[in-house]
Formats: structure tokens, C-alpha cells, sequence
């Protein structure tokens, strides 16, 4: 596509090798799948990274959807740097991989059983929503990271990403780059048997910012299949189909090559985050897709992730702050159980906005963007 010059392809980083090394210090600036390998070792379903806590330490679980994806472990490192500023013992627990409902319904159970505070959580999907709900029965303050869930009220507050402003921003840098081109578009998502926010937030935020109108707006795969985009200059789209990839690399190349089997024509990639779009890259490459043949678009923000945005292996990525996400719940749980003090939720949204912020190389008229070096300054991982 002669929109951009550019040189993705060259020296592809597999997004799996962030969890082998995440800063524990915060990123405070402006203002989350999984992968297969790295992580903290010692966080496991269940499981606990620390000793049993001093008398005068506040004892909270942080409950991640796993323990290798470079965001969680991220996630995990900084909830642990803000405990041991805040006097707060941290567990640290997750379920086995993405989907482990049971994993974590566990290690709330523990935290149950073990008479702890309250609880952080990156909700698996609506099947942990009678063990959430059973914690705050037992008086412990529940708040979900990342991923808001589904109703929003059934943990006390979230601290998250616009996950839906996230997908329209991809989508919106998406239509713009294809400058009037016909788009032949494969959805790379997390699940096809389960309702998760994030999942259906992100993909059908995508196709609002691309101007294609959506069905169900917490259904995935129900839009018009072909019509008009009206995003950027406007033009004709066909969806070739919806993936699930477990939001992962393997996922997301299994995924991609299913979708390329159906139709070798795509050009437009979205991917829920960046291991999948890591994937997505390697059956595009596979397949001798050149790099200006496609637009590849995702979420996530890590540094890995930039990275590849800067050379060429992704177009775009909207840039969220797990770190963040972390120590303001850690804050809010010392200050409900200190001063009776409860966290409110951004006006006009039932969840607290972390922020999100579009990373891409080459900007595009009308959608704002901030270049790779902004979001390595204020990448986590």
C-alpha cells in the first residue's frame, strides 16, 4: 500500500519474551491475553509469592489471568512494588493460561478462607462472578484491573483502559491508512465461548472506528459481513471472519492462518493484543505477505510492542498502563480499610479510565497519535 514506506518484517520480536524481565518501579505517565512462556515463577494458581504477613500489613490477593503474559507479570511486579510502599502483603495468584475460570475462583476461595482484606482482579470472563460476588458477601473490597466485568457492579470499582476508545483508535488509524482501498479484514480475538469485556469491547471498538456498524455490542461476529466503511475516505469492506486465539502468539498465527485459508486477500489485521498480533505477523509472513500489503493493528502498549511498532512489524497500538492499573487499586484498598475512603469512577463511565494513548510511525490525518519514542518513554515491561 503506498500510504506509508514501511519496513515491518525486519527483526520481528516474539511478544513472549517480556515476561523474562519487568521493571518493578511505577510508570506513572499518561494516566492488558497470554502468552506461553516467561513469567514470575513463583505465581501460580492459587498460589502465593509471599510469606505470611506482619500483624500490622494489610493482606491482599492480586488475581491476574495468568502469569506469563508480559502485561500480568508487569501487572503483578508493580501491585508488589506498591504493597511494599503501602504496607500491604501482597498474594499474587492467577489462573493456569487465558480461560482458566476455575484457576481463579481458587484463588479467590484462598483469599476467602485466609480472612484476607480485599482482592485485584483481571476477571476471567462472567463464569468468576458468583466467587467475586461471595468475596464481597465476606466483607472483603473487590476491585477488577484491566478488565471491567460483566455487569460492571459486580466487584466494588475497576480501574481500567477504555477498552472500546482503545478499539476505535486502532480502527480509526485503520480506515485512515487505507486511504479509500477496498478492506478485507480477518478479527483476531480472545474467544468464541465466553462474554469478556475486553474482548468484545476492543473488536467492536475496532469496527466503530472503522465505520462499520455493529449488532450486538457485547457480541463478537454479528456485524454485516460486507458493505461500506465510512472511516478515513470510505470504501467498501468484506469481513472474512472471527478468530479465537486465546490471546496469545500461537493463537494468534493458528488463527491467522485459518482466516488466510478462507481468504488470502486480507489486508487489514486486528488483533486483541500484541503476542497475537506477534502470531498474526508470522502467518502473514509465512504466506509471503510483504509488509506493505497489510495493516496490522493491536493493543497493549508494552515495550516490546512499540518496538515493533517503530520497525515496522505493527502499524499501530493503542498503549495502556497495567502498571498503573496496579497501584491505584493497591491505594484504594489501603484507603478503604484505613479511612473508609471509596474510589469513584471517571464521570460519564461505570469503571475509573487509566488511559489509553495510539502509538503508530507514521500518523494519520485526523487521528491523533503519539510517535514510537513517546510510547517507549512511558512503556511498561
Amino acid at each position: 500500500m503506498a500510504r506509508w514506506n514501511s519496513t515491518r518484517g525486519v527483526g520481528r520480536r516474539s511478544a513472549t519474551l517480556l515476561g523474562v524481565a519487568v521493571t518493578a518501579s511505577f510508570v506513572l505517565a499518561a494516566c492488558g491475553g497470554s502468552s506461553s512462556a516467561g513469567g514470575d515463577a513463583s505465581a501460580t494458581a492459587g498460589g502465593s509469592s509471599s510469606a505470611a504477613p506482619a500483624a500490622d500489613k494489610i493482606a491482599v490477593s492480586l488475581i491476574t489471568k495468568d502469569s506469563t503474559n508480559p502485561f500480568f507479570v508487569a501487572m503483578q511486579a508493580g501491585a508488589k512494588a506498591a504493597g511494599e510502599k503501602q504496607g500491604v502483603d501482597i498474594t499474587i495468584a492467577s489462573g493456569k493460561a487465558e480461560g482458566d475460570d476455575q484457576g481463579q475462583i481458587d484463588a479467590i476461595e484462598n483469599a476467602i478462607s485466609t480472612k484476607q482484606k480485599g482482592i485485584l482482579i483481571t476477571p476471567m470472563s462472567t463464569g468468576v462472578n458468583d466467587a467475586i460476588e461471595k468475596a464481597r458477601a465476606a466483607g472483603l473490597f473487590v476491585i477488577a484491573l484491566d478488565t471491567p466485568p460483566d455487569p460492571a457492579d459486580t466487584v466494588d470499582i475497576t480501574f481500567a483502559t477504555d477498552n472500546r476508545k482503545a478499539g476505535q483508535l486502532i480502527g480509526q488509524y485503520a480506515a485512515a491508512a487505507l486511504d479509500g482501498k477496498k478492506a478485507v479484514i480477518a478479527l483476531l480475538d480472545i474467544f468464541d465461548d465466553k462474554v469478556v469485556s475486553v474482548d468484545y469491547n476492543r473488536d467492536q471498538g475496532f469496527l466503530e472506528g472503522m465505520g462499520i456498524p455493529v449488532g450486538d455490542g457485547k457480541k463478537n461476529g454479528d456485524e454485516p459481513k460486507t458493505g461500506k466503511y465510512t472511516g478515513g475516505k470510505g470504501g467498501d469492506y468484506v469481513i472474512v471472519g472471527n478468530e479465537a486465539t486465546g490471546a496469545n502468539e500461537e493463537g494468534g498465527q493458528k488463527g491467522m492462518e485459518n482466516l488466510l485459508a478462507k481468504n488470502p486477500d486480507i489486508n487489514v489485521v486486528y488483533t486483541i493484543n500484541e503476542p497475537t498480533a506477534a502470531g498474526a505477523d508470522a502467518a502473514m509472513s509465512a504466506k509471503g505477505k510483504k509488509p506493505a500489503d497489510y495493516i496490522l493493528v493491536s493493543v497493549d502498549g508494552g515495550k516490546s510492542g512499540v518496538e515493533d511498532v517503530k520497525g515496522g512489524v505493527i502499524d499501530a497500538t493503542s498503549q495502556q498502563y497495567p502498571l498503573k492499573m496496579a497501584e491505584l487499586g493497591v491505594q484504594a484498598i489501603v484507603d478503604i480499610v484505613k479511612n473508609n475512603k471509596k474510589p469513584e469512577v471517571t464521570p460519564g463511565l461505570d469503571f475509573f479510565d487509566t488511559g489509553v494513548t495510539l502509538i503508530a510511525t507514521t500518523p494519520m490525518a485526523g487521528v491523533d497519535s503519539k510517535d514510537p519514542q513517546y510510547g517507549l518513554d512511558n512503556a511498561w515491561g
